[in-house]
């Protein structure tokens, strides 16, 4: 499955679309303008909230928390040592974590699970302009949270390279 995200140009309180590969209006991300923390919700197209995303206000590091039904579903944070690419470690509630590296400020990077691919984030496929896409590999996996998780990532990366 391959969904199509439009970068956003403002920041937090835009909101965007996610389509398909035929262009169909998948998921929206909506973000919160105007709040303590950085706050998204992952909402179908019928406007249903599928996945909140949050910044964890008290934490040493950057950490996104993703949530689903008000029940903690990832938290989400850079690795410590990391030096020629960036690496985000994904803790799901029920232990297992995700890695996340790659480019991320350039919208080239992967993620995995105990080294097997289930997604791949790349502007490579696309001609259009600040668009990027989503590539689920596996048919088992969950879309709406590798897309929360592509979305969470590159919120941390940017923040980081705004703060530097």
């Amino acid at each position: 499955m391959r969904f199509l995200v439009r970068d956003r140009i403002l920041g937090i309180g835009d909101d965007y679309w996610i389509e398909d590969e035929h262009g169909t209006k998948v998921f929206l991300v909506d973000g919160k303008a105007m709040r303590l923390r950085d706050t998204f919700e992952l909402k179908d197209a019928q406007g249903r909230v599928l996945i909140d995303i949050h910044q964890k206000m008290f934490s040493l590091r950057d950490t996104m928390v993703i949530e689903r039904d008000g029940q903690a579903l990832a938290k989400i944070r850079r690795k410590r040592l990391s030096l020629l690419r960036n690496h985000y470690r994904v803790s799901l509630v029920d232990g297992t974590e995700l890695d996340v590296s790659g480019k991320i400020l350039d919208r080239e990077f992967a993620v995995e699970y105990d080294g097997e691919l289930l997604a791949v984030i790349s502007r490579r496929w696309l001609s259009v302009v600040d668009t990027y896409g989503v590539d689920v590999v596996r048919d088992d996996a969950d879309p709406a949270l590798l897309i929360a998780v592509a979305v969470c990532v590159i919120h941390l990366a940017e923040k980081e390279r705004d703060e530097a």
